[in-house]
């Protein structure tokens, strides 16, 4: 796909996320790294890594895709959101690029061959503010037969979420709240265009979970949790994965406290009572574990990022044959 589009007069409109920037010539868009150059908008950070690690598939967190396999993990510096808790402020708000060091799609993959990571990761930072780079990463991780998953704040443009399609394999996306002020005044985007895309990616066929970071009396209210669970169950289907993420303060939130478990918990019977099957607490150490939605069987028990028993058997439950939903193994 091209990544702009001709707008008005000597504007180039860019098409990667759903702000849709009008960049005159120079111009770089919110996103702090998609610049208006020569008629074209470029990705700035194209080859550039800040952040590049190894990581279990579950701290993604995806808990029903490929568990037990290790991920390469990358990230660039910018982002197109501006959340006053982002953990990973030092890289998504920092607007500077280290030039000095290139990485090219080819050398992203061959790491992920010479470590054994059966998925590339794109997170850390906002990655459809570098999709240009991903997409050419994840083309060449498909001729290895390994995976490529997005860590995304949902704000993607519509053109960039079709053109995922068979690319990306697997999406988490934080749906930060329920409130289209919240996300206008302290987070950035709109709510009813990540709630659009969330309903477009499943109709992708694009794995797809989804985290909610409950924050002390910004977005933890029985009443704003119970339109999630609502709009999950209705739109998106009850065996869709849910994460409920335990907040803890940093950046610009230092003087909340810590999600209470006992918050964590009412999110959790709210979505149980609604009939959400895959339901996840994060952040605090408290075991998950996948059990059979239609007999209640063990199918895998985890602790922290680690899984500790794996029963499926060919992706069944292994007592009454049901077929867990998600992406494993086929054995």
């Amino acid at each position: 796909m091209d990544y702009f589009i001709k707008s008005n007069k000597d504007k180039l409109k860019c098409l990667l996320c759903s702000y849709y920037c009008d960049l005159k010539d120079s111009q770089i868009g919110i996103c702090g790294v998609n610049k208006h150059i020569n008629n074209e908008v470029k990705c700035l950070v194209y080859g550039h890594i800040s952040a590049f690690n190894i990581d279990p598939i579950e701290k993604k967190p995806l808990y029903h895709f490929l568990p037990m396999s290790k991920s390469l993990s990358l990230g660039t510096v910018g982002c197109n959101f501006h959340c006053n808790f982002c953990q990973n402020h030092g890289i998504s708000q920092e607007k500077k690029i280290d030039k000095t060091k290139y990485i090219s799609p080819k050398e992203v993959v061959n790491i992920a061959k010479q470590r054994d990571c059966q998925s590339i990761s794109y997170t850390y930072n906002e990655p459809t503010i570098f999709y240009p780079f991903a997409k050419d990463i994840a083309i060449e991780a498909k001729k290895f037969g390994i995976k490529s998953v997005f860590v995304s704040n949902g704000f993607e443009s519509k053109e960039v979420i079709n053109d995922m399609k068979g690319i990306i394999d697997a999406i988490n996306v934080d749906l930060k709240s329920f409130s289209e002020s919240y996300y206008k005044k302290s987070l950035g985007g709109n709510l009813n265009q990540v709630l659009e895309n969330l309903i477009q990616l499943r109709r992708n066929n694009i794995h797809t979970e989804i985290t909610t970071l409950l924050v002390p009396t910004k977005n933890d209210s029985k009443e704003e949790i119970t339109k999630i669970v609502k709009f999950i169950k209705e739109n998106l289907g009850e065996n869709t994965v849910w994460h409920i993420s335990a907040f803890h303060p940093d950046y610009k939130e230092l003087n909340l406290p810590r999600t209470s478990f006992e918050k964590l918990k009412e999110a959790y019977d709210i979505a149980k009572k609604y009939g959400l099957k895959y339901v996840y607490i994060g952040n605090v150490g408290y075991e998950n574990n996948t059990y059979c939605s239609n007999c209640n069987e063990l199918l895998i028990s985890r602790e922290f990022f680690n899984v500790k028993k794996y029963n499926l058997k060919n992706d069944l439950c292994p007592k009454c044959n049901k077929k867990l939903e998600g992406v494993f193994y086929g054995y």
